[in-house]
């Protein structure tokens, strides 16, 4: 094989100047964290908002052993304890990692965590109202959002609970008084929204607070919040989606089919959204997204 040809003078130099300045970019950063004229969830919440940052480009250990009174050995044992590796870059950390160390930085740090909504969204059939009872169930401090809707209720469901039925008259009423964050007509039959009052005193107490709703109200919400964490729902397979749907046995074989059509556009659209999560085991499924509510407001 002919050896590649080394780069000319010219370009070497453009990159040691490239180098150069790098390092001394992440180095105004530790002296700032070391002077305590920025906290290291400062850097954290810039490097998580631009991968091409000097604070995203900084190994997770340099940026913790230049918090004053971290030793070298506390690091070491604190990252340990995190799961992060030695090599790890803050901008290059999972959700969990990243989850695991601003947790960990606001309790040293003697912070608060930032009140937080989260939505989960996803196609029809996919689940999210099963990941969402389980996450009423085990998790009671994530207030979850009732939505009220139109349509009648299904076997099991409780007024209140897993929705607030109401009449058409009183969805108008809603819709007039502007008691709803958003709204919509859904698989062009009944109509869902999701009432603000709630989330409001909910954020207001410091709660994170999640939002189940349809792909259509993500979007409105992400318009009128615009720090809300959006998570789309996706099945392992299109085949299991399919068998989801058909296995319930709450809509007839036309119905079905027109839901499967509207699924396919839905799941064209996970791309909107800052975080996937696949469903193939609805605890594994409900825990991503629980540390999603922990996850800072900046997004990777």
């Amino acid at each position: 094989m002919t050896p590649r040809p080394a780069p000319p003078p010219v370009d070497r130099a453009a990159a040691s100047r490239a180098a150069v300045a790098a390092r001394r970019a992440r180095a105004a950063v530790k002296h700032d964290v070391a002077a305590k004229a920025r906290t290291a969830r400062d850097v954290l919440d810039a490097a998580w908002s631009d991968p091409q940052s000097p604070e995203a480009t900084l190994r997770v250990r340099e940026l913790l052993t230049s918090v004053p009174t971290l030793g070298p050995t506390r690091v070491a044992k604190v990252m340990n304890e995190l799961g992060i590796a030695e090599s790890k870059r803050t901008g290059g950390l999972g959700v969990r990692q990243r989850s695991s160390l601003w947790n960990y930085l606001t309790a040293r740090e003697g912070g608060v965590e930032p009140t937080r909504l989260v939505v989960l969204a996803g196609p029809t059939a996919v689940g999210k109202g099963t990941v969402s009872a389980y996450i009423r169930e085990h998790h009671p401090e994530i207030h979850l959002s009732v939505s009220a809707t139109t349509r009648a209720p299904r076997p099991g469901e409780i007024d209140g609970v897993h929705y607030f039925f109401v009449s058409d008259a009183e969805f108008d009423r809603m819709i007039a008084n502007h008691e709803l964050l958003e709204w919509a007509v859904v698989h062009n039959s009944f109509r869902y929204g999701t009432p603000r009052p709630p989330i409001d005193a909910a954020l207001a107490a410091g709660k994170r607070v999640l939002l189940e709703i349809d792909l259509q109200g993500a979007r409105l919400v992400r318009e009128e919040m615009p720090d809300a964490i959006l998570v789309f729902l996706l099945p392992p397979s299109w085949e299991e989606l399919v068998r989801r749907l058909t296995g319930r046995g709450t809509e007839d074989p036309s119905e079905q089919a027109r839901r499967l059509e509207t699924a396919k556009i839905e799941l064209a659209a996970q791309d909107e959204f800052d975080y996937r999560v696949v469903n193939t085991d609805v605890a594994v499924a409900a825990q991503e997204v629980v540390e999603l509510t922990a996850v800072p407001t900046s997004r990777p």
